[in-house]
């Protein structure tokens, strides 16, 4: 494109010319002092270059790329792999909080209820779902409690939800969020996951699926405790942090509880009650009080 030259010997003639008063004169940026090679201007030139016609393959076959995507990332084109990986992501994450959402939600109707500081404001939430599909099925009989419809009910809650190592955090109030107040701010828009404790934050909730993590939590801490090694004041600090992992793993065991001790309801007529399903939905308010 530029044909052949000595970098080294052409690079500080052209920086005393743009320098000098020929430079000042045009009105030329002046260029920095210090050390400049050719490796140090690929990402320059890969911008330089995908801005021509035909200049994304030019600059892959001159940077010596295996895959095109990596000369996109390397000009930060905008409409490429790059731009669409990064719109892929929050489709695909959204897609998976909602799936989260329904299963707990599908727990909550077994009976499996959540555990954890924020688990009355999300089964008062389930409670109200499972309301609106009970008094859709009597309005409208014909109409099927299809997936597609649990899902309209529930998007926008799912659109709350943050994934954390051991727990869902539903990010509905910035005020409440714990990390949020330990951090000294309430204008962020996500929840700052490293900071958080699941055990106190009140938009936070326990599944059986974060029983695991807690469980290897608890016995690391129990090896810890039992070895002779570790000082006296570190145990008191772990043992303090063992009894918080235990509540937490009693509040599962417990929410988890309530639906190996409840049968199964049985299949109902369409138009008629359902009196075990309402009985199930009391007790899981009872337990949420």
């Amino acid at each position: 494109m530029f044909g052949a030259m000595v970098f080294h010997t052409s690079n500080p003639r052209l920086r005393n010319w743009i320098n000098g008063p020929a430079g000042h004169r045009l009105g030329l940026t002046p260029i920095p002092a210090g050390p400049l090679n050719l490796r140090m201007l690929r990402r320059t030139l890969a911008q330089e270059r995908a801005q021509r016609p035909g200049g994304l393959l030019a600059a892959k076959i001159h940077l010596k790329h295996v895959s095109t995507a990596t000369t996109e990332g390397c000009a930060n084109r905008p409409g490429g792999s790059q731009a669409l990986f990064h719109a892929q992501v929050p489709e695909l994450e959204e897609e998976h909080h909602l799936h989260l959402t329904i299963d707990a939600f599908r727990q909550f109707q077994a009976g499996q209820l959540p555990a954890g500081p924020g688990a009355r404001d999300l089964i008062a939430t389930f409670t109200h779902v499972d309301g609106a599909l009970q008094e859709g099925a009597s309005l409208e009989p014909s109409v099927l409690d299809t997936d597609r419809r649990v899902e309209n009910l529930l998007r926008t809650h799912a659109g709350a939800l943050h994934v954390g190592p051991a727990n869902y955090c539903w990010f509905r109030a910035p005020t409440k969020a714990l990390c949020l107040r330990l951090a000294g701010t309430t204008e962020a828009t996500r929840p700052l996951i490293g900071l958080c404790d699941s055990a106190r934050c009140p938009q936070a909730t326990h599944h059986a699926c974060h029983r695991p993590i807690w469980a290897e939590q608890a016995a690391t801490f129990q090896a810890f405790l039992g070895n002779p090694r570790v000082p006296t004041g570190e145990k008191t600090r772990l043992r303090r942090e063992h009894d918080r992992v235990q509540r937490v793993l009693d509040s599962i065991d417990q929410a988890t509880s309530t639906a190996m001790s409840t049968p199964a309801c049985p299949s109902v007529p369409s138009g008629e009650p359902d009196i075990c399903r309402s009985q199930g939905l009391l007790r899981a308010k009872r337990i949420a009080c």
